[in-house]
């Protein structure tokens, strides 16, 4: 009874703290960085893993309702009925073209797959986990993917993250990199580290593109 007690305090706390955008025990995935100009930097990201889905709606709603899903997922809504550490980004981005292979881990990626046109939201998995511990999804609209490494430029951004507002970042990051000569691998992701209701000055936001390692 104690340690419940204990538990539901601490989930007060993190939740009052999170208001003004302190995230206390929350993993990030392990990389390296260094600056590139005084608002853009380069980072190195290992292996990681991930639980995503597909949501064919427009951005706004599909962020939401794979959120949800994702949610439903790390909540205990697998095989295990386990309780998954939540972990941050929750990331964004176009990931145009792929086919996405279905595996037995937020980011939100524009997808044309078999499924239709729409968006690819995706929570990354704490570093313990391996595919072989998660379990496995109840929903079937929930994958599993392991991430390779990569290297990906990230400008820093508070405030308003709706579609216009990552939009705007995403071209100013782009024009950074074609001043500096550097090649993208791939399409801008925007990564969200804060919850709806984090005083908006207080948010972290990213936009984050692949380039050449």
């Amino acid at each position: 009874m104690l340690s419940q007690v204990l538990k539901i305090g601490q989930q007060v706390v993190e939740s009052g703290l999170s208001i003004v955008g302190i995230r206390i025990g929350t993993e990030e995935p392990r990389h390296t960085s260094e600056p590139l100009t005084d608002r853009v930097e380069i980072r190195k990201y290992g292996p990681r893993i991930a639980a995503e889905t597909t949501v064919a709606a427009d951005e706004d709603a599909a962020r939401n309702q794979g959120f949800r899903r994702l949610a439903g997922y790390i909540f205990g809504r697998n095989h295990s009925e386990d309780k998954i550490a939540m972990t941050a980004p929750v990331s964004q981005g176009a990931a145009r073209g792929e086919k996405i292979a279905m595996t037995a881990p937020v980011a939100q990626a524009a997808d044309k797959s078999e499924v239709g046109e729409g968006y690819v939201i995706r929570f990354f998995m704490p570093s313990e986990c391996t595919m072989a511990t998660l379990p496995t999804p109840d929903d079937d609209r929930v994958r599993l993917v392991e991430v390779p490494e990569e290297t990906v430029a990230v400008l820093r951004f508070t405030g308003d993250r709706s579609p216009r507002a990552v939009a705007d970042y995403s071209s100013r990051l782009l024009e950074t990199l074609k001043t500096k000569g550097i090649e993208t691998t791939g399409d801008v992701a925007a990564w969200f580290y804060d919850p709806p209701w984090t005083i908006p000055f207080r948010r972290r936001n990213e936009v984050v593109v692949p380039v050449e390692a």
